[in-house]
């Protein structure tokens, strides 16, 4: 179900009379970082993000996919997940909002990691207002309406009750699970992508319908671009990868100028 609520300044996205001066900052969005410890390449270059690049920013919007897996909050018993938590929540203590929607590999983030990294959660879909733009975010594999079978386990793996019963699992067995999902995932790569993996206009214009938005922003895909579809402008974002083959990573700007897709520093 679409959802539309008022955040902080991004309703706004323009300074008016007695409004702060980060009010006129812009807003960074980025999806599919998939962190872990095997790719500290990748990691570095979030760090990086986080504590130099989005002093600029007003709000830095996820659209999922900030882990590799996520398998319950006492994953924030782990050192590294406890790091990445820490270094999110920089961004509240320096005025920056953080916005975090799920993805289809971390959609069991839940209310303690958001605390930990001073985030507010977004529901999936979800409209805003920035700099007099109506936007629609989503993680994006909702809109990859074709795989069917894919569909089916999203609405089970987002039911609250199998949630319940797969976080009452002892941490190992959900951690074995999602490290045999995850080399699965690993050996998909050397394949190459089958169309059914990606947005179909059905899914994609049904979003514009709904949302009354001429813009969309989503990621899932890893096949970043700017499409011009019946309903508005459609724009992909980049997952982050530098530790595996070619450089990939980057980001969305959206200020009074508009958006700009920007590559990583």
């Amino acid at each position: 179900m679409l959802q539309e609520t008022p955040l902080r300044s991004v309703a706004a996205g323009v300074p008016g009379e007695g409004s702060s001066p980060r009010a006129a900052r812009p807003f960074f969005f980025l999806s599919d970082l998939h962190l872990s410890e095997a790719i500290p390449r990748t990691v570095a270059a979030f760090e990086h993000f986080i504590r130099v690049t989005a002093e600029a920013a007003d709000s830095v919007f996820i659209l999922g996919d900030l882990f590799e897996y996520w398998i319950g909050d006492d994953m924030l018993s782990e050192p590294f997940v406890a790091r990445m938590a820490a270094l999110l929540h920089t961004l509240s203590e320096r005025g920056i909002g953080l916005y975090i929607m799920h993805g289809n590999r971390d959609f069991l983030l839940g209310k303690r990691f958001m605390k930990a990294a001073g985030a507010i959660w977004l529901p999936d879909p979800f409209v805003i207002t920035a700099f007099g733009t109506r936007i629609a975010l989503a993680h994006g594999d909702a809109l990859c309406t074709a795989d069917r079978g894919y569909q089916l386990f999203r609405r089970f793996a987002r039911n609250r009750f199998a949630q319940m019963l797969f976080l009452a699992w002892p941490f190992r067995w959900r951690q074995k699970l999602a490290e045999n999902m995850r080399s699965n995932s690993e050996h998909g790569r050397t394949r190459p992508m089958s169309i059914k993996y990606d947005v179909t206009r059905k899914g994609v214009a049904a979003l514009f319908r709904t949302s009354k938005a001429a813009t969309m922003i989503h990621g899932h895909t890893h096949l970043p671009a700017r499409h011009r579809e019946p309903g508005g402008t459609r724009w992909v974002l980049p997952d982050w990868d530098l530790d595996h083959g070619e450089r990939r990573g980057g980001y969305l700007k959206i200020d009074a100028d508009g958006i700009r897709a920007l590559p990583l520093d």
